[in-house]
């Protein structure tokens, strides 16, 4: 069987990769023949990093070419279909779709998360495509009712995001062990976020606090330099002492920091999955529904909005110095949380498959 995976792939964003990462390895646990091609805007470093073919994401006739091949498309998952950071993304990504449908091959959305969608015309694009693919799965109830919103009337079914499937503890690190660091480690992911709010200021008060207690901060960046400089932007408000990691490292390695670490305090959700994964706990940041939605899912708490008030530097800091007292307590409510999620993440590539398979 020959699949075309498309999605967010190749931008060094360590969430999207490990969504790529998780539905490759589900794939071929389920079927170790299986030929996969990725459209991605780094086609040499996804060939070598997962073993598969690869071809430009922005090459039409290459793409064409490959889906004219192949038995089925898998769109997803990550945060696709949405017109809140780019007005070019629901287009694109329902364009390939369409291509499939026109050269006849079934399309399965794959644990995806929908919007936000703003625009009439977003709207009425994303009903008319998925109204005609063969298969769907969302990741939260948000994503289902959206799409029951605009008018998308085919049985779409609640999956966990495609991450919860793999095995924490099987990732290492030598980073982190080279730094020495004293204390508890706290690991911290920001991104850059529009806001009125100088939430920066705010998170770094806060880390100003936890640090003075005797632990050790340390930035986890997850979208390659676009999270370094916000890691950067955010330590140089810090009076304390603070660690920020390479943006080059792997998606393994910081998998692995992350569980090496006691606590996490973070705004990207592949973070927060990240830290489910490895049972560590975590104090949510949110910038969008699907963090607040993961954050209730596993029992974790989410400390405010960076759109809102109603939270500052010292509501963050009891947080976390409230989930650093009851640690062994929220890791275990972690892990007994998660297991039914990382069971049921392994069923959306089966559910693909029989829908390529007739």
């Amino acid at each position: 069987m020959h699949l075309v995976l498309s999605g967010y792939y190749g931008f060094d964003n360590i969430g999207d990769e490990a969504i790529l990462f998780s539905i490759i390895e589900s794939l071929r646990r389920l079927d170790s023949q299986i030929h996969l091609t990725v459209l991605s805007n780094n086609p040499e470093f996804t060939k070598a990093t997962y073993r598969v073919h690869s071809v430009n994401r922005w090459n039409w006739k290459e793409i064409h070419t490959v889906l004219k091949t192949a038995d089925g498309l898998i769109s997803g998952g990550g945060s696709l279909l949405q017109d809140a950071t780019s007005l070019k993304s629901i287009p694109y990504y329902t364009g390939i779709m369409q291509t499939a449908m026109m050269l006849k091959i079934p399309v399965f959305i794959y644990a995806q998360g929908i919007g936000p969608i703003h625009k009439s015309l977003s709207k009425f694009i994303v009903r008319t495509t998925l109204n005609k693919v063969a298969g769907i799965t969302v990741r939260d109830k948000g994503s289902l009712q959206l799409l029951k919103d605009i008018g998308v009337n085919k049985e779409i079914r609640i999956v966990p995001d495609p991450v919860l499937s793999l095995d924490g503890a099987s990732f290492s690190n030598d980073w982190l062990r080279q730094q020495r660091l004293p204390g508890l480690i706290v690991t911290v992911s920001v991104r850059d976020w529009v806001s009125k709010i100088n939430y920066k200021r705010l998170i770094a008060q806060a880390l100003d606090k936890i640090a003075k207690d005797g632990n050790s901060i340390v930035f986890i960046p997850m979208h390659g330099e676009q999270d370094v400089k916000a890691s950067k932007s955010v330590a140089a408000l810090m009076k304390e002492k603070s660690t920020i990691a390479p943006g080059n490292l792997s998606m393994g390695e910081k998998i692995s920091i992350i569980g090496e670490s006691d606590i996490l305090i973070g705004m990207r959700l592949h973070a927060l999955i990240f830290a489910a994964i490895t049972a560590t706990p975590f104090i949510a940041l949110s910038y969008d529904p699907k963090v607040d939605s993961f954050a209730s899912m596993v029992d974790q708490p989410v400390a405010g909005h960076v759109n809102e008030t109603g939270w500052d530097s010292d509501s963050l800091t009891e947080l976390t110095f409230a989930s650093i007292a009851n640690i062994d307590y929220q890791s275990a409510l972690l892990s007994e949380k998660i297991k039914p999620l990382k069971d049921h993440a392994m069923e959306t590539a089966k559910l693909a498959l029989d829908v390529f398979k007739g």
